[in-house]
């Protein structure tokens, strides 16, 4: 579903990645790994379209989308939610999902609902502002969002940094259910024991390049272990 070629990207010019290379199957949950500062959050960004690669191609579904803006991605089927719990603060829960919906291609409002029962914790908040909302909820607002736009693959960078364990838990069981379903999902994720849980496949990087990839029981190697070690 998603092929990644030889991608490299650079912030002026300090460069990030060096020549990566993945693939994400349809149906699969792909682990994203790695010390804080590798590149991964740079990685989803070039995937996304948010950062111009230097370098590589970006397959969606066959389609070439390396030159095509984000909005054209997200039409695509590619949906992204960043690290940072993204929100419009000033709009309620409910006018959050409205505006999102407006900016998709199909403008079912069956898809609000859906992405509510995933989230049914957001039900009763739907009237508040988004900036009034914990960490937590915003995070499960965001993804949310992202389900509006009825994407093929979901993509999530770290989404349970810096959330209260109840809401962690709550985001890891809608992950699943989401995986259950067939959703293709592209997660960035620090902690060891949660991608063994979830993912079916995972890639480490370290400097911009990957060093490891595998399956999801590859993870218990120690080898492994001391490539993620702090």
């Amino acid at each position: 579903m998603l092929k990644v070629t030889g991608l490299e990207a650079a912030y002026g010019r300090a460069r990030v990645l060096f020549g990566v290379d993945f693939e994400v199957g349809a149906g699969q949950l792909m682990c994203v790994m790695g010390r804080n500062g590798v590149g991964k959050t740079t990685l989803l960004n070039s995937v996304m379209g948010v950062l111009a690669p230097t370098a590589g191609t970006v397959e969606f579904e066959g389609q070439d989308v390396t030159r095509m803006k984000t909005y054209e991605r997200v039409r695509l089927g590619m949906g992204y939610v960043p690290q940072g719990h993204e929100t419009f603060p000033q709009l309620t829960v409910a006018e959050n999902l409205q505006v999102t919906l407006e900016a998709t291609g199909h403008r079912d409002r069956g898809a609000v609902d859906e992405a509510l029962e995933v989230f049914p914790r957001l039900v009763p908040l739907l009237k508040r502002r988004a900036g009034f909302l914990s960490g937590g909820q915003q995070q499960q607002l965001a993804i949310a969002r992202a389900l509006v736009t009825r994407p093929k693959m979901l993509i999530l960078d770290e989404p349970t940094e810096g959330i209260q364990p109840s809401i962690v838990l709550e985001i890891e069981e809608a992950i699943e259910r989401l995986h259950a379903t067939g959703l293709a999902i592209l997660l960035v994720e620090q902690y060891l024991e949660l991608a063994l849980r979830l993912a079916d496949r995972f890639i480490i990087l370290e400097g911009g390049h990957v060093v490891h990839a595998g399956e999801a029981e590859d993870l218990r190697d120690e080898k492994v272990g001391r490539l993620l070690a702090v």
